[in-house]
């Protein structure tokens, strides 16, 4: 089975609120607001079997602060 509307969140804060996640368009990364910054993933060629059923993973890659 592939779910290609979600995707598996790897690598990052061990707070993160959820580690499945609406999947991005395709070529875009995951950008998850976090404690006054944004936590950013990036898409990899790997798949994972989740509850949720087969998913893609992307991989955590960077840090940004928020302006202010």
């Amino acid at each position: 089975m592939s779910d290609t509307t979600r995707a598996l969140l790897e690598g990052g804060p061990d707070d993160l609120p959820e580690r499945i996640v609406p999947a991005p368009d395709p070529g875009s990364d995951v950008k998850i607001e976090l404690r006054g910054g944004y936590e950013h993933f990036r898409a990899t060629e790997r798949h994972a079997d989740s509850a949720e059923g087969r998913l893609p993973v992307y991989e955590w890659w960077e840090r940004t602060e928020q302006p202010g």
